[in-house]
């Protein structure tokens, strides 16, 4: 049963309307879906957005933050419950667990760094979660490219494509994890030349 969707997301304030625009539908169909927002807990960027409008509609969230976030006046109080973190690697620990299920929006480094994590992680199943990244705007273009090369040079199994599912609207996103079923990957070794 998927309850609490995670959100990777930006926190930059100076982002496109589009972006915007799009956290704001996730949002609004979390909450219609009867699902739980989860995400860093910040007041600034789609966190923020996404946080502010889910209490709008009386929806809940669980906002988590590290310290040195919270101590620089960060905050989101419009997140219900917010949890506040020793540091970085802790916050990104406890997304995961109270996470169901992962989507990222466009984002910099630290989106980045979350999605690659948990997709990490999925590879070598410590999880069965679904994961969406959200390609709005061509955003993810060439994070998908490199994904390409990775495949065509071995460096990982074409089969890992199925790791992740490509989304370009926030219903098609919600519906791909409505509709999740796991599907066992291939080794993430290749044995035939593993020599043990």
């Amino acid at each position: 049963m998927i309850n609490n969707i995670c959100v990777f997301c930006s926190s930059s304030d100076v982002i496109d309307k589009v972006y915007n625009d799009n956290a704001l539908e996730l949002a609004e169909l979390i909450i219609k879906e009867g699902m739980q927002l989860v995400n860093g807990g910040s007041k600034v960027g789609l966190m923020g957005i996404m946080a502010r409008r889910v209490k709008e509609l009386g929806g809940s969230s669980i906002g988590i933050i590290p310290q040195l976030i919270y101590d620089k006046g960060l905050a989101c109080y419009s997140t219900e419950n917010l949890i506040i973190t020793k540091d970085m690697r802790e916050r990104k620990e406890k997304l995961s667990a109270y996470a169901d299920a992962f989507i990222a929006l466009p984002g910099g480094f630290g989106t980045l760094e979350e999605l690659l994590e948990v997709m990490t992680l999925k590879q070598l199943e410590v999880h069965q979660k679904p994961i969406v990244i959200m390609n709005i705007n061509g955003f993810y273009n060439q994070l998908l490219k490199q994904f390409e090369v990775f495949y065509e040079n071995n460096f990982a199994r074409s089969d890992y494509k199925r790791l992740y599912y490509t989304a370009h609207t926030a219903k098609e996103a919600i519906g791909y994890i409505k509709n999740y079923r796991y599907e066992k990957l291939e080794s993430k070794w290749y044995k035939d030349n593993l020599n043990l």
